[in-house]
Order: structure tokens, then sequence, then C-alpha cells
């Protein structure tokens, strides 16, 4: 029975939700704290984030078994080398926001496609074999990196960190209510939501970090990093991390969707 392979994603709960916006909000304060505040640019920040981001995934694809630390840790990694990746194109190449997430979201749809013709579904219910693993490991990496575009794009727009953050709790809030009160797919809602939470989490991040003549509350980079930091682990530990389908279908102990 060796070739049977367990869920290894969590749950999603209420819990996995919190988590994940602290994630995003964590990838833009350690990101650009790498950065910015150490002065390394956004290239050479990228080239280590992203060296980080491919030791963490493979740990976890080579994992028998779900790990609420190690996947948990894989989701920082793709914020934060998504922060600096987007930052890198938007700015150091001068392509733009706009620009850049369109960029972005070609690759984005691309995956998904490339997802769907491997495997014949796009479904995130069923994450077991290691095929599934590096499609849907890539799929957030650069759901995140758009994020983050769209994010600074928002808030450049003249809508600032405050009214950033606000439009993407309600567009969150409006997914939420097609999940519960719509027949909509609750695969495309789970990446809808999922993209979402990385802009709410960036501009969340450039809100508690930015000096305070640019709108922000200029609380710093480290510190803010170290305190969500400490903020999701104790998440983790106080919240039931257990192994389950994504929204899409329901996984059986033999991490078979039905």
């Amino acid at each position: 029975m060796d070739h049977i392979r367990h869920s290894k994603v969590p749950e999603v709960t209420l819990a996995f939700w919190i988590i994940k916006i602290a994630a995003t909000t964590l990838g833009e304060t350690a990101g650009d704290a790498l950065s910015m505040t150490e002065n390394l640019g956004y290239g050479v920040s990228t080239a280590i984030l992203f060296g980080c981001f491919l030791v963490v995934v493979a740990a976890q694809i080579r994992a028998r078994s779900f790990h609420s630390f190690l996947y948990w840790a894989v989701i920082v990694a793709t914020t934060t080398a998504g922060t600096t990746m987007a930052d890198y194109a938007d700015r150091s190449l001068g392509i733009g926001y706009v620009g850049g997430s369109l960029i972005l979201l070609a690759i984005l749809l691309l995956l998904l496609g490339l997802w769907r013709s491997t495997l014949g579904s796009v479904s995130v219910a069923d994450i077991a074999s290691p095929r599934a693993e590096i499609f849907y490991w890539l799929t957030i990496f650069f759901s995140n990196t758009l994020g983050t575009a769209l994010g600074d794009f928002l808030a450049d727009a003249g809508l600032g960190y405050e009214g950033g953050a606000l439009v993407f709790a309600a567009a969150l809030a409006l997914v939420a209510a097609a999940y519960f009160f719509t027949k909509a797919s609750h695969t495309l809602l789970f990446w809808l939501a999922f993209i979402l939470t990385r802009p709410l989490g960036a501009t969340v991040g450039d809100m508690l970090t930015k000096p305070l003549a640019d709108g922000g509350l200029a609380l710093g980079r480290i510190v803010s990093s170290l305190v969500i930091a400490i903020v999701i682990v104790g998440a983790i530990l106080l919240t039931a991390q257990r192994a389950g389908g994504h929204p899409g279908g329901r996984v059986r102990e033999t991490g078979r969707a039905d």
C-alpha cells in the first residue's frame, strides 16, 4: 500500500484564512526588511528568498504526511519571495504595476492550463501526489506574487494602504458570500480568496511599516515581522491544524477526493 498517499494540505477553516492573511502580511514586511531595511536590493533578495522557497517546498513534497509548520513555512516562503520578485519586476525592471500584474496573470493562467491538461483537473481537493503538489505550489507562488503587484497598484493609485486594505477585505467578503449562498465553483472561489488575501496582507504590512508621512504607522519592518511570526506560530499551536481537503471535494483517508 505504499502507493497510497495522504493529503498534505490543511483543512480549510476560519483558522486557515486567519493564518494565511498573517502569513501574507509577514511576507510583505519580511521581504521589504531584506530588500530595503538590510539594503540588499530586490534582485539579491529575490535570489535568496527563492532559494529558501526551493528548500522548504522540496521538503514539503518529499514529506509523506501533513506537517503544519512545514506547510506554513512554504506559504511564508512564497509570500516573501513573491514580494521581492514583484517589486523587482515592477520597479527595478521598470515594467510597472499594470505590466507586472498582466505578466503574472498570464503565467498563472498558463500554470492552471498545464495543471488541467496534465492531471485532468485543477481541483485542490486532492493534493496528495508529487505532480499535484508541484502544480499546487507553483500556482500558490505566482498567485502570491500577483497579489503583491495588485496590492501595490491599488495603494499607489490613490486609495492608500487603508483604502486598499478595505477594498480587498470587501472583495473577500463577496467571495465568502458567494461560497455560502451561491452554487459557484468552490475551487474557483478558493483560488479567488487565496489571491485576494495576498494584496490584503500586502497593504496591511505596508500600513504597519511605512513612514507616517506616507500613510503608514512606522512600526519598523524587522520588529513587525518578528511579532507577526510569533502570532502565526501561536495560531498554529492553538488551532486544530490537521490534514484535509481544500474546497472542491472531500478527501478520504487514502487521499483520493470524492
